[in-house]
């Protein structure tokens, strides 16, 4: 009986599920290239293949509590950049931020982010390390921190570390020089954004970044190279999504005009985790609320396509308004308890399970502990 010839995409897919192999920057762009169909179903399913290996079929929890939504940055593409005249503006208190971030202890999280608009004055990192400690010791410690703050001193990170937190995303939202200054002011720094991460890892948090897809003007091989961006770096977990546009940015308004669809959108982000989850194997992926944005089961297509991270928002309904990135996103009028409800029947549906009260590290970094 004749098989029908492997084509050459197939023996890619092959090659990537092997172990010890590292594919080159044309490979991994072919991968992103995936045909729709066919080839980027079989893309899907060698990822989750993937996943299953290195991480098992179990999501990890991160309980969000977004803190406050002002802002020392003023990127084109953020619905709380500093320019934003019409966004109303919060900073919960310290004792908001633990309250709030102890939800995820009662709810069997086992894991929360706090994360905000980027700010390092002196009133805004007393306060992140004061919440830090009393949720440390309200928690008795079982409740696992990540932090989502933004570019700091290296003084700061460390101060932050100490004070409980123990792992820390900062995207870098495009690995290109030329594309991050196109997206953001000149008086920002790819640089000094690149130089932070390296300021993270060496203050002991396990580290994680993170890009855009679908940007103006990005190409696939500028998708790759991020990809091996996150190899080369090392990290352990990794936050991206498609850009979805806000009509009060710069760039949100230079893209009207020239939108991808929501689902050209969506496959572009799915085909990202999937593609990140066979070159980097081990490492934390989160299957973010932008998918959720873009098609209602876009969260759990994420979890298919090789992530294994969600973050349900613990915030109140009161704040949630007022944190728009970007814009539809999706959870805004719903409370913690019924975003915990939702959350559950949606994994249980695609036949994953959650660990209760786990702090859920990235096998990653601990094989990258072992070898230190």
């Amino acid at each position: 009986m004749k098989t029908e010839a492997q084509s050459p995409f197939d023996r890619l897919l092959e090659k990537a599920l092997e172990e010890n192999v590292a594919l080159s920057l044309p490979e991994i762009a072919r991968l992103l290239r995936a045909a729709e169909g066919e080839e980027e179903t079989k893309l899907f399913q060698s990822a989750y293949q993937m996943k299953t290996r290195h991480v098992g079929r179990v999501v990890r929890l991160r309980g969000i509590v977004e803190l406050g939504n002002v802002c020392s940055k003023d990127c084109f593409y953020c619905g709380i950049r500093r320019s934003n005249a019409k966004m109303h503006r919060y900073t919960m208190s310290e004792e908001e931020i633990v309250e709030t971030a102890l939800l995820g202890e009662l709810f069997h999280y086992g894991s929360v982010v706090l994360q905000g608009g980027e700010r390092s004055d002196a009133a805004f990192v007393d306060l992140i390390e004061g919440a830090l400690q009393k949720i440390r010791n309200r928690s008795e410690g079982r409740l696992g921190i990540t932090l989502s703050l933004g570019e700091q001193t290296p003084e700061t990170y460390r101060r932050w570390f100490a004070a409980g937190a123990h792992r820390y995303l900062l995207r870098i939202e495009s690995s290109s020089p030329e594309l991050y200054a196109r997206i953001h002011p000149s008086d920002h720094s790819y640089a000094k954004r690149r130089r932070a991460l390296d300021d993270i890892r060496a203050a002991g948090f396990q580290v994680g970044t993170g890009v855009m897809s679908c940007l103006p003007g990005q190409t696939i091989e500028d998708l790759a190279r991020d990809i091996a961006f996150f190899r080369d770096l090392d990290c352990d977990m990794i936050g991206m999504g498609p850009y979805i546009p806000h009509r009060d940015t710069p760039l949100g308004q230079l893209a009207e005009s020239n939108l991808l669809t929501d689902s050209e959108r969506l496959s572009a982000g799915l085909r990202m985790i999937a593609v990140t989850r066979l070159v980097l194997r081990d490492v934390n992926i989160a299957s973010t609320t932008a998918l959720q944005a873009l098609a209602p089961d876009g969260r759990e297509r994420g979890l298919l396509a090789g992530g294994n991270v969600v973050m349900p928002n613990l915030s109140a309904v009161s704040h949630r308004g007022d944190y728009l990135l970007y814009q539809n996103k999706p959870g805004t009028d719903e409370n913690a308890g019924e975003s915990r409800q939702a959350l559950l029947a949606s994994v249980e549906r695609i036949g994953e399970c959650i660990e209760p009260d786990a702090w859920g590290d990235s096998p990653h970094f601990g094989r990258r502990k072992g070898r230190q």
